[in-house]
């Protein structure tokens, strides 16, 4: 008896010793279960209107569902800034985690450890290449944006000149696809033609730099689309600096309170605008139908606006929050 119970806790011993060398690797274990009625949102960077807006279309739906939900974001709009948080995140087990990842492959394997861990994942705004990792992605469908942003900008331009697209980073689901839907779409107006997509890292000062270089070797450039926030107040500041503002006609994404007020004075032209609040919403929605074992919609895409000067005060519940 004595020397089976020995053997016995020796074998505990070293099953411990395993597990303790299983949590020494880095993959997250999923031991301790997680707390079903706990959610955390984590947008793609931290104080953004567009995120801010999601938040609070997070929070109230899981307070109207009897969840709680907590906002945990990165500093900057980078898989390094981001994964951090993540990991931080599923230190605590949550029951389900909302998304937005800052690259389409470099953050595969920190959410996939987070799905292994059983947390439900949801994907918001931008997604992943593997559509294996998340049980949902939530976005607006910005192939469309983009193809509504190329007829925005041909009325603009009077459907003839050379026309240019500021993106932020390669390699960013929501952009790239709002770049390729425009570049589509600009083959149905033979009048104009593309000069490309620049990338300007998410940096206003670098989009600047873009415009201004771009002016200097096509002095007769028509238009600009710009993918999101940084490009579209990067490129506004090349325009002024070049006193061409109104002149080239410039179409940007989003309705933060900045571009609805550069949309006012005349900045920018157009705004292609998202529903972030929507979003969040039915990020939710699919994370406590997975938790409560119901069923869950892979794709879900959610409409988007154009908005010019005209028609400004019927679109006011487009235009994005500074806080909830």
């Amino acid at each position: 008896m004595r020397v089976a119970k020995r053997t016995a806790v020796l074998i505990g011993a070293i099953v411990a010793a395993g597990t303790m060398v299983v949590s020494c690797s880095g993959e997250v274990s999923n031991s301790g279960g997680t707390d079903a009625k706990k959610l955390v949102l984590i947008p793609g960077v931290a104080d953004e209107p567009f995120y801010i807006s999601m938040q609070c279309g997070a929070q109230d739906e899981a307070a109207k569902l009897g969840y709680q939900l907590d906002t945990q974001a990165p500093t900057k709009f980078d898989a390094g800034s981001q994964t951090p948080v993540l990991t931080g995140v599923m230190a605590n087990k949550p029951g389900g985690i909302l998304i937005a990842p800052t690259h389409a492959t470099a953050m595969a394997n920190p959410i996939e450890q987070a799905k292994n861990a059983g947390i439900k994942i949801v994907e918001v705004d931008t997604a992943l290449d593997d559509t294996s990792v998340a049980l949902s992605s939530i976005s607006s469908d910005n192939k469309k944006g983009g193809e509504l942003a190329a007829a925005t900008l041909a009325k603009l331009v009077g459907e003839k000149g050379p026309v240019l697209v500021i993106n932020t980073k390669a390699g960013t689901s929501t952009t790239d696809a709002r770049a390729q839907g425009f570049e589509a779409a600009l083959r149905n107006y033979p009048g104009m033609t593309s000069l490309g997509v620049q990338y300007n890292n998410n940096e206003a000062a670098q989009a600047a730099s873009i415009v201004t270089a771009t002016l200097a070797a096509h002095p007769d450039l028509a238009g600009v689309f710009a993918t999101n926030l940084s490009s579209a107040e990067g490129a506004a500041t090349g325009l002024r600096n070049a006193n061409k503002l109104g002149q080239v006609k410039l179409v940007g994404f989003d309705a933060s309170p900045k571009q609805v007020e550069d949309l006012k004075a005349g900045t920018v032209q157009a705004l292609i605008a998202q529903d972030p609040g929507g979003i969040g919403a039915k990020g939710v929605d699919q994370a406590v139908a997975a938790l409560e074992g119901k069923p869950v919609t892979r794709n879900i895409q959610t409409d988007m606006v154009a908005i010019t000067q005209a028609d400004m005060d019927a679109n006011a519940k487009y235009f994005y929050k500074r806080k909830c």
